[in-house]
């Protein structure tokens, strides 16, 4: 495992980066000079100025310290909603490709329908009914990019239920729910999780876009939010946005690459042409 890890680069530098901002995340009471929700006197210093690494906002916030707890924010946004989305897309997908039939087509015809949504457009309208509070984003997200899971799962689940040993199962009299939950759904997750993996890169982007917009919570410290009350200062403080985007570019990276490279690593396919 370790040796497979090693020769995937982009799942070593996925890995490496994700225990980086674990860790950040972890320690970021000791890494962060300042609280970050302290208004202090010293309003608009640029970088360097005053001790303040990457400068202030117009409030006085430090913004080394906004940009060291917004990393809980968005690993926050990112686990739950991807946790929510795969779980639905695991379930709903299984159920649909192993029971086949109408159920399979009633399925099929509702994942087509999500999928054909607005989906930003959805979340903005379901955020602007209920309320903007981190938790809603976070549900949000995951009840509306479930589909793309829910299509992986049923593909996967429709070839595992011609095998061997599904079929041998059943004959030995287990019910179709524990074949589904002790055959069909653990044989068939690996993409589902690499999937999950970079939509995790996506719900940090779309926690961002709504926060750029006004929609996201203003009670918290957020990347999204650092660009919101930046965009106003883009020619007389740019630090104030600059530092928070390069902040998301680097952590959407660092999941891409460690989706992508979950992908080679569990594909079937990738293993075999590597052999060969």
């Amino acid at each position: 495992m370790i040796k497979t890890i090693v020769n995937d680069k982009q799942l070593l530098f996925g890995i490496i980066g994700l225990v980086f901002l674990l860790a950040v995340a972890a320690f970021a009471p000791v890494i962060a000079p300042e609280n970050p929700y302290y208004f202090g006197p010293d309003v608009l210093n640029k970088p360097g100025m005053n001790g303040h690494i990457l400068g202030t906002n117009k409030l006085g916030q430090d913004i080394f310290s906004m940009i060291i707890y917004g990393t809980r924010t968005s690993l926050q946004v990112a686990i739950i909603s991807a946790f929510i989305s795969g779980l639905l897309g695991i379930l709903i997908g299984g159920v649909a490709g192993f029971f086949g039939g109408n159920v399979d087509r009633v399925i099929s015809e509702l994942i087509n329908v999500f999928m054909m949504l607005p989906t930003f457009f959805l979340i903005l309208l379901i955020i602007a009914l209920f309320g903007n509070s981190i938790y809603n984003v976070m549900i949000v997200i995951g009840i509306t990019t479930w589909p793309g899971n829910a299509k992986l799962m049923r593909a996967q689940a429709l070839s595992l239920r011609e095998r061997t040993f599904v079929k041998a199962a059943s004959a030995m009299g287990e019910s179709k729910l524990q074949i589904l939950f002790k055959y069909i759904i653990p044989n068939g997750v690996f993409p589902v999780i690499a999937n999950t993996t970079v939509g995790m890169s996506n719900a940090i982007l779309t926690e961002a876009g709504l926060s750029f917009l006004g929609l996201g919570d203003p009670n918290i410290v957020s990347w999204g939010q650092m660009i919101y009350d930046g965009k106003s200062f883009l020619t007389s403080a740019w630090w104030i946005a600059t530092f928070a985007g390069i902040a998301i570019v680097i952590t959407v990276t660092i999941f891409y690459l460690l989706g992508d490279g979950l992908n080679h690593v569990m594909n079937p396919k990738h293993s075999k042409g590597k052999e060969v």
